[in-house]
């Protein structure tokens, strides 16, 4: 399985992130604080790309660098003059500004006349051969479609056979938010500088990003004193919340699970949320569900308890359980809604996923005891708006659907998004495409159910399961590849994954 991250100055991507807002001011704060002028910077970047580009493709001698009108287009001018500097074939294309270059980018242009390089124009005939081509258009300035001029290079480049090496973002793709609102460079390899951005991680991020690269351009003893708004995180992180059980632990210590969904029909969903949590470290599962779902769930996870879903067993159960998780198979039949009316009345920490969200979306009501696990067509029903709404700005729906909601928001997709009310804030950076198949939520809502009931916070609970899942899913990917996936899959590699002794 290809993965999208890579080692860079001999350590791995940072785990922090920074919104595209705020990157402007952190290049010119840690400048400023390392007494290191911008200009400097940028030759920095410049040799990073440099390097990065030469440990690549060793064997590459004919480079094609496109540059933008701005700090971007910058690095770029460094990339071409110490390429040409080193004997390689460069070839330069520039798209021209109304206005002049910023300063930075200004000297590096010089830079790169006065090493006897040659601009040529944007529309300019490509050279025969090209062996790699560098995008250094745009950055993490767009916001809207590319331009003409812009939108021509970058389909000329997705069409070339020249893998692109794009510098910080590939050109179009947005930085804030991993949106791409016209043509995106198609890049293989992208190197971030400086910070990590939220569109390198979430949205349509990795169908553009190729393998991600970082480098922090010096400032790494800066950037470790400050504190990040957003987090990335992986596998890595799970001891962080997973910490091994004593000895003497007893079932009753591992939290008392209530799981009810599961209309006529839909055993398969709650039974998969509920072997879910056992396989995640539940004590006890109790599962409330149609008559005719009990045997066949029985059957298939005897360890479970299995009842019907009655006011009575209900009422015993809400009692009984230390988390509820709701939604499942739930359906919105009089049956389900009867059983929602039920469980939100209770105090007790809670999951809704599902048919519970889409109940939800009829009858809005705000509680800080409850996470939700909304794909992007139940955030939209949640918010009212429409999915490609919620897909064009992901973060800003789920800081919406958290400030209308309450508790702790996970908005699912690539590059997961876990938001609480509170202002926490961060990306499962883990999972890939096999994912996209029936069961999967399910399987999300029974592993994050159960972390709930393991002494974690429900922000906690939120991150680890999704990091949980997803690197289960991984697993099983790089063993079989992503087609023909299933929710159950995950389950046989979960272990490996919520048991802090198999990570180290």
């Amino acid at each position: 399985m290809k993965n999208q991250h890579s080692e860079a100055n001999g350590h791995s991507l940072p785990y922090s992130v920074w919104p595209a807002q705020a990157l402007r001011q952190l290049e010119s704060d840690g400048a400023d604080s390392c007494g290191v002028a911008l200009y400097e910077l940028m030759q920095r970047a410049g040799q990073a790309a440099y390097e990065k580009i030469r440990a690549l493709w060793p064997e590459a001698q004919q480079w094609l660098i496109l540059c933008g009108h701005g700090n971007n287009g910058g690095d770029g001018y460094v990339v071409a003059r110490l390429a040409q500097a080193a004997g390689f074939q460069v070839t330069l294309l520039a798209v021209e500004g109304s206005g002049d270059l910023p300063d930075e980018a200004e000297s590096a242009r010089n830079g790169w006349l006065e090493a006897g390089g040659e601009i040529h124009k944007a529309d300019a005939p490509w050279p025969e051969k090209v062996e790699v081509i560098v995008d250094a258009l745009l950055g993490t300035g767009v916001n809207r479609a590319p331009s003409a001029p812009y939108a021509a290079l970058i389909q000329k480049a997705n069409a070339h056979h020249a893998p692109v090496f794009a510098i910080d973002m590939p050109s179009g793709l947005v930085a804030a938010n991993g949106t791409a609102p016209g043509e995106v460079i198609e890049a293989a390899h992208t190197l971030s500088v400086i910070a990590l951005k939220p569109g390198q991680i979430t949205g349509k991020a990795r169908d553009y990003i190729g393998t991600l690269h970082y480098h922090a351009l010096g400032l790494e003893n800066w950037l470790a004193g400050q504190s990040a708004p957003m987090a990335r995180f992986d596998a890595t992180h799970l001891p962080r919340w997973l910490k091994p059980r004593k000895p003497t632990s007893h079932k009753g210590n591992h939290g008392r699970l209530l799981v009810v969904g599961g209309d006529e029909g839909t055993a398969g969903a709650i039974r998969m949320t509920s072997e879910a949590a056992l396989r995640t470290g539940s004590g006890l599962v109790r599962v409330l569900t149609h008559k005719d779902n009990i045997g066949p769930i029985l059957t298939a996870r005897p360890e479970l308890m299995a009842g019907e879903l009655t006011d009575e067993s209900l009422a015993d159960g809400l009692e009984w359980a230390d988390i509820i998780a709701i939604g499942p198979g739930l359906g919105q039949r009089d049956w389900g809604k009867k059983a929602l009316s039920a469980v939100e009345s209770s105090e007790k920490p809670m999951l809704w996923d599902a048919d519970a969200l889409n109940l939800l979306a009829i009858s809005a009501q705000k509680r800080q005891n409850r996470i939700i696990t909304p794909h992007p067509g139940e955030a939209a029903r949640l918010l009212g708006i429409k999915t490609s709404e919620v897909e064009s700005d992901r973060l800003h729906a789920a800081h919406a659907l958290a400030k209308r909601y309450g508790g702790v928001v996970v908005l699912k997709g690539a590059g997961t998004i876990i938001v609480s009310e509170a202002g926490e804030m961060a990306f499962a950076d883990v999972g890939n495409a096999g994912m996209a198949s029936g069961g999967m939520g399910d399987t999300l809502s029974g592993i994050i159910a159960s972390l709930m009931g393991q002494q974690l916070s429900l922000f906690d609970a939120a991150c680890a399961g999704c990091v949980a899942h997803g690197a289960a899913a991984d697993a099983v990917a790089l063993r079989r590849g992503t087609r023909g996936m299933l929710a159950t899959d995950l389950l046989e590699h979960l272990w490996q994954f919520v048991n802090p002794e198999m990570i180290q």
